[in-house]
């Protein structure tokens, strides 16, 4: 049988980054590279093969793999396909348990803790739907910045159970303590509440929100809080238990720039016991996180992968990475706030941001004017975005640069952004 050697797929890469391994204790909570020192991220943004012709600046659908975490995934495929059962009986399931030490290692939990599930919105929707502790009566809270699915499942709970749903839209002009302060007074007037949903980075307009100061409150007031960091794990750093919530869901082939289709809910120990098991797994034990989402047969090579992934995760130091990625959206976002015309939905507080940032031109917040403005981006200045819709301020255009994207190409963004602010209302 071959034996997959993640030393070999990454050997080069270190010396292809300068020389300097980044996983060296030396180099801890340092930052090795300036977020401006071009020549080091041109190193960086060579480990991936992605499509130049086009400027690449919706990221946070998925990440791309670097390339020898791709060659590890495909060895992983070429096994699976070869040695098929074999494999997949025997040893592979000790190679489970080592990908899912390490992912537990980067989450700072116990592996116990974890369940692998395909995608963040499916693990979170069944910590959700599963969750034992609401009935008649009861109410839980989510807000506008959470994610569709995931309102989804609130609403279904709520439908289910026979529980009050409350919806909070956040504030139009945030800060730190305003967001607190709106989930102070919703949870304040909820008598019964029991859940609340709390996305970590929206994926509509970037907001990262305070979680770790709402969750006191949410368990204050005895109810418990499910967190959703699909967007913000391994893009912003913490640990899961940072938190202080006992449920939270996330993904690895966003930010970790694992294969598609691998993702994990965590549970606290001591806490399974709160969310049912999967209707198909109706005796499994109460404390087995896994049995929340029942798996099947699924594509195993993405999970194996998770390792290779870390390891070149490990080359960068994670202050630098999001410090690289804060300069880039500051780049493009500081040429066009305060422009005629042009509307930025999150302030300038780097406790509030990561990489993402969304924008709207004023006063057109439906989704026909903003799909239209993601044609023109692409088809007239070379540059890839994405409508949201959701807000409760109206429909906008999310961007996210990447480690892979140049200053030229946010330079270009923020060029076409003032072109079309002086071309409104938008071309037919």
């Amino acid at each position: 049988m071959m034996t997959i050697s993640r030393r070999t797929a990454l050997a080069g890469v270190t010396a292809t980054l300068g020389g300097v391994d980044f996983g060296h204790p030396a180099f801890a909570g340092q930052s090795p590279f300036a977020p401006d020192d071009e020549a080091a991220w041109g190193r960086v943004a060579a480990q991936y093969p992605i499509a130049r012709e086009i400027a690449l600046l919706e990221n946070a659908y998925w990440g791309s793999m670097a390339a020898p975490v791709a060659a590890v995934h495909r060895e992983q495929i070429a096994r699976l396909n070869r040695d098929n059962s074999w494999y997949a009986r025997r040893a592979m399931i000790a190679d489970q348990a080592r990908a899912k030490a390490r992912a537990a290692e980067a989450m700072g939990v116990l592996p116990e803790e974890v369940g692998w599930c395909r995608n963040a919105a499916e693990g979170l929707t069944a910590l959700i739907m599963q969750f034992r502790d609401v009935g008649a009566g009861d109410q839980i809270l989510f807000a506008d910045t959470d994610y569709e699915t995931t309102q989804g499942a609130m609403q279904s709970l709520a439908k289910a159970r026979g529980a009050q749903v409350i919806k909070i839209n956040l504030p139009v002009t945030m800060t730190r303590e305003n967001l607190v302060e709106t989930y102070r007074e919703a949870i304040a007037g909820a008598p019964r509440l029991k859940l609340v949903l709390l996305t970590h980075m929206s994926h509509r307009n970037g907001l990262v929100l305070p979680v770790s100061e709402i969750v006191p409150l949410v368990k204050a007031r005895g109810a418990q809080a499910i967190v959703d960091c699909a967007q913000s794990f391994y893009q912003i750093p913490f640990k899961i238990p940072d938190f202080g919530a006992d449920f939270v869901g996330m993904n690895f082939h966003k930010w970790v720039g694992a294969p598609l289709g691998v993702a994990a809910i965590w549970i606290r120990k001591g806490y399974a016991a709160a969310i049912a098991p999967a209707p198909e797994l109706p005796n499994a034990a109460p404390d087995d996180v896994q049995a929340k989402v029942h798996q099947g047969t699924v594509d195993f090579a993405p999970q194996l992968t998770i390792p290779a992934a870390l390891d070149f995760q490990a080359l960068i130091d994670r202050q630098a990475k999001i410090d690289r990625l804060r300069y880039l959206r500051n780049r493009w976002v500081s040429q066009v706030r305060g422009l005629e015309g042009v509307d930025i939905l999150l302030p300038d507080d780097p406790a509030l941001y990561g990489a993402t940032t969304s924008f709207r031109l004023h006063g057109q917040g439906s989704p026909e004017a903003n799909i239209k403005l993601t044609d023109i981006l692409l088809n007239r200045f070379g540059i890839m975005t994405v409508h949201r819709v959701g807000l409760a301020g109206g429909t906008c255009i999310r961007v996210t640069p990447s480690l892979f994207t140049m200053p030229a190409e946010v330079d270009r963004l923020a060029a076409a952004i003032r072109q079309l602010a002086m071309e409104r209302p938008l071309p037919a």
